[in-house]
């Protein structure tokens, strides 16, 4: 059995070395861009889900309300109609 030339071992390994390198600054430029991303929408000052789930149950809420109160001036005002 032959043993490969070393300068195909080297050649190997440098592209080993390389490609480690080249991932390493992937991960590097992802989490780099990550943590800008992440900065932006902190900047932003955006509503938290929180927020918007308890602004949404007021807003139903007071839906709620002021279709009953429709109904209730509908009521009013047939009553209105009939007693004049």
């Amino acid at each position: 059995m032959s043993t490969p030339p070393p300068l195909l071992d080297d050649l190997a390994e440098l592209m080993t070395g390389a490609m480690g390198a080249a991932r390493a600054a992937g991960d590097e430029a992802r989490t780099a861009m990550q943590s800008r991303v992440r900065s932006l929408i902190a900047d932003m000052d955006l509503a938290g889900r929180d927020e918007v789930d308890a602004l949404k149950a007021l807003a139903t809420a007071a839906l709620e309300r002021v279709e009953a109160l429709e109904k209730r001036v509908d009521t009013l005002e047939k009553a209105r109609k009939k007693g004049s």
